[in-house]
Formats: structure tokens, C-alpha cells, sequence
């Protein structure tokens, strides 16, 4: 994984000495909190409905068993003990106080961590495949292009003042694990007729009010002239984009407003007359932080006898070999991915201990590597079938060997209004609800691939428009209600949701959903069709006719 050098160090730090003077400032008064906002915010920091709460960026969804362990720690000392990993492959603590940040943020950046970026119009943290450098489906890894835009983009003077946030994704596999399509601009590596790696480009997706999927405007960008054409998107954008109103400021806005056709030929213009002189990659660039990305030299294992005969005596264990382990490049090895979705919890949380706990399996097991993924879960990409079993049972004596990654119980969700000051209504209790009605195994397991996903508000944190089964929380008339859309997908298929009809009440919310799930096991063809191809293959009328059946729902 990519490594500080002194720039790095240095550019760090010099953040973290003036955010301290700043706060000092703010506990003095001397700043009110309106002149203060921008500052902290620049710096992770947010104002939420009841403490501050800082967001920590992972790059890429990598970090090393060291940089958990220090998570970990931030967690126990400066927190209440867990912390919340998010749908940006970053990490959110949600009561700190104001005084302890620059502690806080010191204690990141020694082990090559900040809050840069997390916040603010301009480019977020960069997000990528988690299976990176693993999968056995990779074109290539996505991951050193990532830290090459990371490294272009951090502070860029052009581009520190968007007129809204901006978000970037790369895919490297065949499976599209980044959901590159529902974001600003989502980058697909592909190879061309000749082999050479390049990428698909595009551009105009997100969430949010308006939800939108992204337009490819290039089918192969050459991998040199990926930064000229990443900064002829973005100044197209910062030149064009609306500033007037906040809700229309999004690129997805104005690629809808003025086309697909004048979005492309803007930024191929913007690309062709502007100079590449300092922007264009050379190959030697390339290899150079590719290196850091080197590939673990795995030699191929044999097929596992042990492994085998704890999969047929515990069912438990194969369980969560056929959810939660996936297929790596190399004989012998899976990837794995812990769930922090136990039946009941609140998804993405972490307890301190937790996260030392997974810090000691990554280190013993898994070459100290660590991911996050975009759907609030953590990955051990590289772990020797062997060694399945060992990892299995630390997890469980930590409580993190929930079998349900893909599963209906793997519920992604914001915070809603438990902690966000944005919200309209609760995300937390409604996934704990629904987790609880269908956590049992062999039922979740039965019901097969199936992906909720809850926002607590129209910002759409929690991802909803592209779930399978999507819920939104609104409050009408000083009620919480829930609407449900069906049909959404983040992958290389992607699709938002269409809504269902009336929204239901906080009570109705988990018997609805339980209708829907009903009806697709009633309409698919046989157990291997799942939800989504089934919904695909009839529509919405059938799903509609059994959620309306026994409840008109709430007036919306």
C-alpha cells in the first residue's frame, strides 16, 4: 500500500498545526461558528444534531493492521469506544469533542492518516473496488490510480471551491464493486484491442434529490492522459456547473440540462487545447506508485483437506464461507469479508475492541491487510483457505462472523436521525428491525442475494435509489414514514429504484418489506433466480399488488 513520503508528512502536518490554532481560536471565541464552519470542515468536521463528528478518510478502503489499531485506539480514548464506517469507504466518529481534535487528527497522521478532503466542495476521497489487487476477476488494480488522483487532487488550487462535492470511483474488475455509475465520475479499467490498459469514462451520476446514472462519455482513455481528461471533466464542471442553487449544483445536473452530447465535446475540447505539460503520466510515474501496490507474492496452495472437513462438520462455518468468502486470484486463498451487520446492530459500527481484534487477525492471517468496503463492511483480501477456519472462529469470539455479506440482513444504512442533523427520520432502528425479522440463516440464506439499502433523508447517504429493495425516510405531518422503492442496482447493471406507491409508517415499514420478499419468493422461477433478475423479468405491478394488499399505507 502506498506510503508517505516527506511532502506527504510534511503537508500533513502543516494542516494539522493551523487547524489547531484555529480551534484554540474557536474555544476562545475568538472565531464564531459561522466564521469557523469552513475551516473545520475543510478538515473533516462536523456540527451534527448533538456533537461534533469527524470523518476520517481511507483511501481506497486500504489501511494496514497498524493504521487499525490506531482507529482503534482514537475510538477508546477520544470517542465512546466504537466508531462507523461508511458507503465512502471512510470512517465517521460521532462524538468527540472540539478541544481533542487536533489531538485527534496528530494521532492519524502518525500513521499516515488526516480528514482532508472529507468534507467540502471539492474532491472527496477517492473510492475503489475492495477487492482491489485480489480479485479473480481484475483487469487491473484500480488502486494506484486512485492514489495518483488522490495526489493531484489534495488541495488542488483549482478545484478546492466546486460548486458542490465531487466524487470519484474506479473499477478494475469485470464485476463492477464501486459502483463507479452513481457517482461524479466513475472510471472502468478496460483493455483495448491491443491490450493495453486505458479507461472507460463516465460521467454525471449520483443520488441524492435527483438521482442520476452516469453517461459514458469515453470508451478507452489511454492511462497517460488520465489526469488531462480527469481535469478537463472538473473544469468543464467548476466553469459551468450552477452556483445559484445548491440542489442544481451537481455535475449530474448539468449533464442532464445541457446533454450528454455537449457535456462530451465540452471536455474533449477542454482536453485537446489545454497544455499536458506537469499533468501527463509518464509510464515511469506509473510504475513508480504501482510499486507500492505490488502484489503479495502468494505462491498457490493446495486444495485444503482441513478446510474441507470443517465446512461439511460446521454448519455454521460453511455458512459463512458461502456468503462471506469470494474467489482470489490465486489457487488455494479467498477473500474475506467480515460483516458489520450483526442481526440487530446498527450497520457500519465497530467497537474499539473490535477493530484491535480484526487489526490481530489481518496481522496474523492476512499479511496486514485491511479494506472497507463501500457497503460498510470490512475485507481481508488475501487469507489462505487453510487458515478459513482460524479466521472464522477469531471472528466469532469478537463477534464479527455474521454470515450475511450480500444477504438480505446486509443492510446498508446512514445514520439518520439518530445522529445527523440533516435527517428527517431514523435509519439505525428501521435496519435493526428488518435484520431482526429475517436473521435467521437458513431463511436469509434461502432468500439469496438481496441488497436493502436505507437513507434517513433525500441526501441519500445510505444509497437507497440503487438498492434492490430501497427505503427512504421522510416526515410528513410530524410522522416518520418510509418510502420503498424497487429495482435499483449499484453494479455494472446499474439502475435507480422505482417507487412503489404510498410510504408506510415506522410500525408498517418491516411487515412491507416482508410482502415484497414474500411475492419474489412466490414469483421467481426457481432458487437461483434472485431478487433483482426477478423483479427485471416482471415488473413492478406483481410486487406492488402484494405490498398494497393488506395495507394502504401512509398518506403521502
Amino acid at each position: 500500500m502506498y506510503r508517505y513520503d516527506e511532502f506527504d508528512a510534511g503537508f500533513v502536518k502543516e494542516r494539522v498545526d493551523a487547524f489547531r490554532d484555529q480551534v484554540a481560536r474557536r474555544l476562545k471565541g475568538e472565531l464564531t461558528e459561522e466564521q469557523f464552519r469552513p475551516h473545520r470542515l475543510m478538515n473533516g468536521l462536523y456540527l451534527q444534531l448533538h456533537a461534533y463528528m469527524l470523518r476520517v478518510a481511507v483511501p481506497y478502503g486500504t489501511l494496514d493492521s497498524r493504521q487499525m489499531r490506531k482507529l482503534a485506539h482514537i475510538a477508546r480514548v477520544y470517542d465512546k469506544g466504537y466508531g462507523h464506517f461508511t458507503t465512502r469507504q471512510n470512517i465517521q466518529y460521532n462524538w468527540p469533542t472540539l478541544a481533542d481534535t487536533p489531538a485527534i487528527l496528530d494521532e492519524l497522521a502518525s500513521v499516515e492518516m488526516h480528514a482532508i478532503q472529507t468534507s467540502g466542495n471539492c474532491i472527496r476521497n477517492v473510492t475503489a473496488d475492495h477487492f482491489a489487487g485480489a480479485a479473480a476477476d481484475e483487469i487491473d488494480d484500480p488502486r494506484p490510480y486512485a492514489e495518483i488522483l488522490r495526489q493531484w487532487s489534495s488541495i488542488h488550487p483549482e478545484f478546492s471551491f466546486l460548486p458542490r462535492k465531487f466524487k470519484i470511483a474506479v473499477n478494475g474488475a469485470a464485476r463492477d464493486r464501486a459502483a463507479i455509475q452513481a457517482h461524479d465520475i466513475g472510471l472502468q479499467i478496460v483493455r483495448d484491442a491491443q491490450g493495453e490498459i486505458g479507461f472507460a469514462v463516465y460521467v454525471g451520476g449520483g443520488m441524492g434529490r435527483t438521482p442520476m446514472i452516469a453517461t459514458k462519455i469515453r470508451d478507452f482513455l489511454p492511462v497517460a492522459d488520465l489526469l488531462a481528461y480527469t481535469q478537463a471533466i472538473v473544469r468543464v464542471y467548476n466553469l459551468e456547473g450552477r452556483r445559484d442553487n445548491k440542489y442544481k449544483a451537481r455535475i449530474k445536473i448539468l449533464v442532464h440540462e445541457k446533454g450528454a452530447e455537449w457535456m462530451r465535446a465540452a471536455v474533449e475540447a477542454e482536453f485537446a487545447a489545454a497544455p499536458r505539460v506537469g499533468i501527463e503520466l509518464p509510464a515511469e510515474e506509473v510504475a513508480r506508485i504501482k510499486a507500492y501496490f505490488a502484489p503479495p507474492d502468494l505462491a498457490p496452495r493446495a486444495h485444503s483437506l482441513a478446510f474441507e472437513a470443517r465446512r461439511r462438520s460446521d454448519p455454521a462455518f460453511a455458512a459463512f464461507v458461502a456468503s462471506n468468502i469470494a474467489a482470489h486470484r490465486m489457487d488455494g486463498y479467498g477473500i474475506v469479508t467480515i460483516s458489520l451487520k450483526p442481526i440487530g446492530g446498527a450497520p457500519g459500527d465497530a467497537s474499539a475492541d473490535q477493530m484491535d481484534a480484526v487489526a490481530d487477525i489481518a496481522e496474523r492471517y492476512a499479511l496486514g491487510e485491511i479494506r472497507v468496503s463501500h457497503e460498510q463492511n470490512l475485507v481481508l483480501p488475501h487469507v489462505a483457505l487453510e487458515d478459513a477456519p482460524a479466521v472464522f472462529d477469531a471472528l466469532a469470539a469478537c463477534g464479527l462472523a455474521t454470515a450475511n455479506a450480500g444477504l438480505i440482513t446486509d443492510i446498508i444504512a446512514c445514520p439518520g436521525l439518530d445522529y445527523c442533523a440533516l435527517a428527517t427520520a431514523r435509519s439505525i432502528p428501521v435496519a435493526q428491525r428488518i435484520s431482526q425479522r429475517f436473521g435467521d440463516t437458513a431463511r436469509a440464506r434461502d432468500i439469496g442475494q438481496l441488497k436493502i439499502k436505507i437513507s434517513g433523508c433525500i441526501n441519500a447517504c445510505g444509497h437507497h435509489h440503487v438498492g434492490h429493495i430501497g427505503i427512504l425516510g421522510l416526515e410528513r405531518k410530524g410522522v416518520e414514514t418510509y418510502q420503498i422503492t424497487l429495482g435499483g442496482s449499484g453494479d455494472e447493471t446499474c439502475s435507480m429504484g422505482a417507487l412503489t406507491g404510498p410510504g408506510f409508517s415506522s410500525e408498517e415499514v418491516v411487515d412491507a418489506i416482508e410482502r415484497i420478499v414474500d411475492a419474489y419468493r412466490m414469483l421467481r422461477t426457481d432458487e437461483s433466480e434472485d431478487f433483482l433478475t426477478a423483479y427485471r423479468r416482471v415488473g413492478m405491478q406483481p410486487f406492488k399488488e402484494a405490498l398494497y394488499e393488506t395495507s394502504k399505507g401512509a398518506d403521502i
